[in-house]
């Protein structure tokens, strides 16, 4: 992305002198940070590395334990997000914070509803609304829908609209493509390279090495709560900023080669719900990992749930095993019993229990082991499994007693995990796995599902990242229009395929 030079000269638009925070351990310790008006700063970082922490205290989410930050001239210390919006610095957060059961219009502006004669005023916060979504790319949703309708990536859209319709002298985007696909990603930069324009200094923090080549004018390398390091993005190259992240070497980028599928795990015949499902069928076999691709709101998730009884069908059925026999997934605990997990996309409203501890979130799907008589749990073998897979995962954290809720979005993410991997299904469905995962952890669990494959167990994977399906899958599933519109085997696809598939619904030559 090009842009204007940010300015170098004066006094930094926000500088960070010896910030320090600590939970159960040290999240940041002695931080130093400096960013410029019209620069794209890239934060990046393992998971618990302190990026989101820091981000937090910028935006007076957190309050620091010591160090003292300056925004331009003057002394800056927020002590709520909201003093800091005041000040000009706003944060698009990695974790949803929309108010689901508003309307699209009232989460964008609901600090600054316009109003007349004490009544909301619908028809300038329509418009204001639909301007503000089209910047997006989300014109073809109503501001009057509730956001609780809207698929993670579509509620991702709103998120970042909103951080984009206030004037703002700093902004911090946490992770904001995590959840959507190319086109998206492509409205969201062009929106950057104008905020840049006008002097705007941005956070940027994620774990797709690429975005940071492509946005970054500076890159700055936390570990363990530490600066490493910061440096210009031009003559860095990547793998020297990789190998800052993980303070050790990485593998190349996995590529299946699994061997001949085993028998049909799972066959779709016809799944519907609305008009986000229309007929979807596939068939998913043991010992291979199948992918699913499409663009964001094409069913792919929603076909997902389906399978898993999360959302109840409108027709179709699901046949297990080779069965002729439909199986009965009407919830959740039905298709659990069945043998059937689904990490789902939204892991902070529908897959974990954030206020209890990593311990009781891995073990629980699958207690009946660990009770004394039936009912007493033993607490010992509860904890000795939840550090299995601590150790297993690499999960960063004190304890397995420590709370999900303090830890970062990647380590809650490995926390949904490990619940599933403990159940051991033989078929399980992974809804963007690796979302907010950093590119260390990302190989491994390429290399976990690939492990799983290898095992026997049919492994379903939903991604938004087009590069990870064509890396790891050994057949992929395209959606298009609520239907699976092709299915190509590994040397069958090209990703102009694949885009192509994914259109035909609406071109009118689904194929």
């Amino acid at each position: 992305m090009t842009g204007p030079a940010p300015e170098s000269g004066g006094p930094p638009l926000l500088a960070l002198e010896g910030v320090a925070k600590s939970y159960a351990s040290f999240a940041l310790e002695g931080v130093t940070l400096e960013l410029r008006r019209g620069e794209v700063h890239a934060l990046v970082g393992e998971n618990g590395a302190g990026k989101s922490t820091l981000s937090k205290v910028i935006a007076g989410l957190v309050a620091p334990d010591a160090g003292t930050m300056t925004l331009g001239r003057r002394a800056y210390a927020p002590a709520s997000r909201k003093a800091a919006e005041h000040e000009g610095v706003r944060m698009v957060m990695q974790e949803l914070n929309l108010i689901a059961n508003l309307s699209v219009a009232e989460n964008l502006f609901l600090d600054q509803l316009p109003h007349r004669w004490g009544w909301i005023d619908q028809g300038q916060l329509q418009a204001q609304a639909r301007a503000v979504l089209a910047q997006v790319g989300l014109d073809a949703v109503h501001p009057s829908r509730q956001v609780q309708t809207l698929g993670v990536g579509q509620q991702q859209l709103v998120e970042i609209a909103a951080g984009l319709s206030r004037k703002c002298e700093v902004l911090i985007l946490d992770e904001p493509t995590a959840a959507l696909t190319d086109p998206e990603i492509e409205l969201l930069f062009e929106q950057i390279r104008l905020l840049r324009g006008r002097g705007v200094g941005i956070v940027y923090i994620s774990h797709r090495m690429e975005e940071i080549r492509r946005l970054a004018d500076r890159i700055t390398v936390l570990r363990d709560g530490r600066l490493v390091a910061t440096r210009s993005a031009a003559e860095t190259p990547l793998d020297e900023i990789v190998r800052l992240m993980v303070g050790r070497e990485i593998g190349e980028a996995v590529h299946r080669r699994g061997g001949a599928p085993g028998p049909v795990a799972l066959r779709a015949c016809g799944l519907r719900r609305g008009d986000a499902v229309r007929g979807a069928g596939f068939e998913a076999h043991h010992g291979e990992i199948l992918g699913f691709a499409g663009l964001m709101g094409l069913g792919r998730t929603e076909t997902m749930r389906l399978v898993f009884g999360a959302d109840q069908t409108d027709g179709g059925a699901v046949y297990l095993r080779g069965s002729e026999t439909p199986a009965k997934l009407n919830s959740p605990r039905e298709a659990v019993r069945a043998g059937i997990a689904l990490l789902t996309e939204d892991r902070k409203e529908q897959g974990l229990l954030l206020g209890l501890s990593i311990r009781a979130n891995t073990t629980l799907a699958r207690l009946g082991p660990l009770a004394r008589f039936g009912f007493w749990l033993r607490r010992e073998a509860e904890r000795a499994v939840a550090e299995k897979w601590r150790d297993r995962l690499r999960l960063r954290c004190g304890t397995v007693e420590q709370r999900v809720v303090e830890l970062s979005g990647g380590n809650q993410q490995k926390v949904v995990l490990a619940k599933w991997l403990y159940r051991d299904c033989d078929i399980l469905i992974f809804d963007e796995p690796t979302r907010g995962i950093d590119v260390g952890a990302k190989f491994e669990i390429y290399g976990l599902l690939g492990q799983l494959a290898d095992e026997g167990k049919a492994v379903l994977v939903v991604s938004s990242d087009l590069k990870e399906l064509l890396g790891i899958c050994d057949r992929i599933a395209v959606m298009s229009a609520g239907r699976v519109a092709a299915v190509f085997r590994r040397g069958e696809w090209t990703q102009d395929k694949i885009m192509a598939a994914a259109l035909s619904g609406y071109l009118g030559n689904e194929s």
